[in-house]
């Protein structure tokens, strides 16, 4: 065990969260304000059984962040309509104090959910100004800063463009103010840069570009990403490899979901929903051991439900001398009441990595991502049981060791 595993978890930590003022950050928000009004016990967070390990304590988080929206954070709750009126009443005084800091405005990139006119910095300036705030949270605090993507997913891109395979390229494309470069991809940088551990729980590209994820290695800073695993496709990563123990051979997945919250308006635009397409499906062939010829998914924006989104599932399989079954999945779910509680935890989790000096992509946090980030040579493992087992593995195996002094590969590179 750690020499003074307590230590840690009576520490502070701060959250700082990209679109802040979304659905997902003000439910995270709001919920630790219940927490620590003793108001709430901490059901639906993974982790909060396992006292044992060197993560902060729930009760000293705290939160900042960026968002395109510039309403106070109980405006915010209120509009998104996730919590009950006793829980934000409970939280109004705390919450109506709380205000995002300007996020990057680039319309190229998040089409249609822009608010106001694209930023005009130079993205040398903007990492600079990102940074800038990041210290002054770090000051305020007292304690360490995780920062975590919950912003509205961007436009898909081509990872396979030059500009995105080495350091030296991504940093020309930075210094050139290149529109290859995006929000997300600012964000990542200056957290990389900066020391910051980084999570990213949108199907955005971000510290996945080839050149952010060896920065990270080099510069030993946490990473890790992406698409928070929540509900369809946590349903589809229990079920599937249960099917292949029971050799149910698998002809057809049918999924479709209505969701009417501000995500689900982002993905209405193509570009947008191609990344999340990309996200979720790749999951089957890896659980059950072959492709699925039929796997259809569709995401369809539906305002009158809001944040209660809807997932239908339709599985056919072949049995025992070639007799066909079938399996209907009706998950009816909050998405924020789901999503929520794993950033927190994803958050929690990669400030123990960066404490012990675990630097580079966080392949053990995969159970919370559909699409999660692995090693240089790995191939992601989807089958949520044996991620659990993983990441708990990795965590006792963290708990091991003792905290470190900051990184002095950062020091160095900040110093060039």
């Amino acid at each position: 065990m750690s020499t003074n595993p307590s230590s840690s978890n009576e520490s502070a930590l701060g959250i700082a969260i990209i679109g802040l003022g979304g659905a997902v950050a003000t439910t995270a928000v709001a919920g630790s304000l219940l927490m620590k009004k003793g108001l709430q016990e901490p059901v639906g967070l993974p982790l909060a059984e396992f006292g044992h390990l060197d993560l902060v304590s729930y009760k000293n988080l705290h939160f900042t962040g960026w968002d395109l929206y510039q309403d106070d954070l109980y405006k915010a709750a209120k509009h998104h309509g996730v919590l009950d009126r006793e829980q934000l009443a409970a939280v109004e005084e705390d919450m109506s104090n709380m205000f995002p800091l300007q996020a990057i405005r680039n319309e190229a990139y998040c089409e249609g959910v822009v608010n106001g006119a694209n930023s005009t910095e130079t993205h040398r300036e903007l990492v600079v100004t990102i940074q800038q705030q990041i210290a002054d949270f770090k000051k305020e605090i007292g304690g360490n800063v995780v920062v975590i993507n919950l912003a509205s997913t961007e436009s898909h891109i081509d990872l396979t463009d030059e500009k995105y395979q080495t350091v030296a390229a991504f940093e020309e494309a930075m210094d050139s103010h290149h529109e290859c470069i995006s929000p997300a991809m600012i964000y990542a940088y200056a957290c990389i840069t900066s020391g910051t551990p980084y999570g990213n729980f949108t199907p955005s590209v971000g510290a996945d570009v080839p050149a952010l994820r060896l920065l990270a290695n080099e510069l030993d800073v946490p990473v890790a990403g992406k698409d928070g695993k929540t509900g369809q496709t946590y349903i589809k990563t229990v079920i599937a490899p249960a099917l292949r123990a029971r050799a149910l051979h698998v002809d057809g997945w049918f999924s479709t979901n209505i969701l009417g919250n501000r995500d689900g308006e982002a993905l209405r635009k193509p570009k947008s929903l191609l990344n999340k397409i990309n996200t979720k499906g790749d999951v089957l062939a890896n659980c059950l051991g072959y492709p699925v010829e039929d796997h259809v998914v569709k995401i369809n924006y539906y305002k009158p439900r809001g944040d209660n989104k809807e997932a239908w599932d339709n599985i056919d399989v072949t049995g025992f001398l070639g007799h066909q079954m079938q399996i209907k999945v009706n998950f009816l779910c909050k998405d924020s009441i789901l999503a929520a509680p794993l950033a927190m935890e994803i958050a929690r989790c990669l400030d123990m990595a960066g404490r012990k000096g675990r630097g580079g992509v966080a392949e053990a946090l995969g159970v919370f991502f559909k699409a999660p980030m692995t090693r240089e040579g790995n191939e992601p493992n989807h089958n949520f049981t044996e991620q659990q087992l993983e990441l708990l593995r990795w965590l006792e195996e963290l708990n091991e060791l003792d905290d470190t002094p900051l990184n002095k590969k950062v020091e160095e590179k900040q110093a060039i």
